[in-house]
């Protein structure tokens, strides 16, 4: 019996004249799905707070590229990149992100994870959503079942206890929460953008190597080089959730047995992360914090 081919990125459609944003594309999952979009036709914008890595990223790109500078945790800089835009943008990929890192805070005082991860993405998602015309796609994880899975809307900050793992995970329920609410103002408003999230299972990239303790840098180097998947398998459920037909919310991730690696798929998440009061309270927080509104607000509150 012959298997059936796995979905890859030979099968990405042809996305010439299309543009595309990709936050945090000097290394990783978001610098091979730039490759990936690029080799599809697509021109694809590298947004990176090292504008000089940027540039030596991009030159490993066969295909339409160009650097801009974007540091998500100053909102300032996630401001000057989103006015400075001009014209359609049919892909936002959310990519950029830091993981159980030491106690640190943003530019504008927010714990740096959640300040970054979620936050940051917040801010330019919205203020890029008057040119967006496709998908904008916000790269989640299965951490965001760590800890009590939960947002602390007393301490969103973790300044009562700071807890690396923690603070991770609830970043990452908050991408998903973010798309859940994004994909329900865009579905009352009209709009044919469509929010979509992804996770790249375990993939061997340079995010874990910065983990508070040394330790589990150390068991993360271990694992990355004998249990994770490639950077370029871990970015597939990004590409697919950007270019596949799905509805609107869906959340993709490995097949593989735990989600670990594997071929993209629709994946399950918590119920914390399906709750759509928290993702609406969430929501108005956001704005409260970043001083961001949803252009969209007005025609679906």
């Amino acid at each position: 019996m012959t298997e059936t081919r796995k979905w890859n990125e030979t099968d990405l459609p042809d996305l010439h004249g299309r543009t595309a944003v990709v936050t945090g594309a000097n290394s990783g999952i978001g610098l091979t799905a730039a490759r990936a979009l690029a080799g599809a036709g697509a021109h694809v914008v590298l947004a990176v707070r090292d504008t000089e890595r940027g540039r030596a990223a991009a030159a490993t790109v066969a295909g339409s590229t160009e650097v801009r500078r974007l540091d998500l945790a100053d909102l300032a800089s996630v401001r000057e990149f989103a006015a400075a835009w001009d014209g359609p943008l049919e892909l936002l990929i959310n990519n950029a992100g830091v993981m159980m890192i030491p106690p640190r805070r943003t530019r504008d005082g927010f714990e740096m994870q959640f300040g970054t991860n979620h936050l940051g993405h917040f801010a330019l998602t919205n203020l890029l959503l008057p040119h967006l015309t496709g998908r904008v796609v916000t790269v989640s994880s299965a951490a965001h079942r760590w800890g009590d899975g939960a947002i602390h809307f007393d301490d969103l900050d973790s300044a009562a206890k700071y807890h690396p793992r923690h603070a991770y995970g609830q970043s990452k329920l908050a991408n998903l929460l973010f798309t859940l609410e994004l994909q329900r103002r865009l579905t009352e408003s009209g709009s044919r953008v469509r929010a979509l999230a992804a996770h790249p299972g375990y993939s061997a990239t340079n995010l874990q190597s910065h983990a508070a303790s040394r330790v589990e840098r150390l068991g993360m180097r271990i694992s990355n080089r004998f249990v994770a998947q490639s950077d370029r398998a871990g970015c597939l459920p990004t590409l697919y959730a950007a270019t596949q037909d799905l509805p609107g919310a869906s959340y993709v991730g490995p097949d593989g047995v735990g989600e670990w690696r594997g071929a993209p798929t629709l994946v399950s998440r918590s119920r914390a992360a399906s709750d759509p009061a928290t993702a609406r309270r969430l929501w108005t927080v956001s704005e409260e914090l970043t001083g961001v509104r949803c252009p969209l607000a007005a025609q679906v509150v």
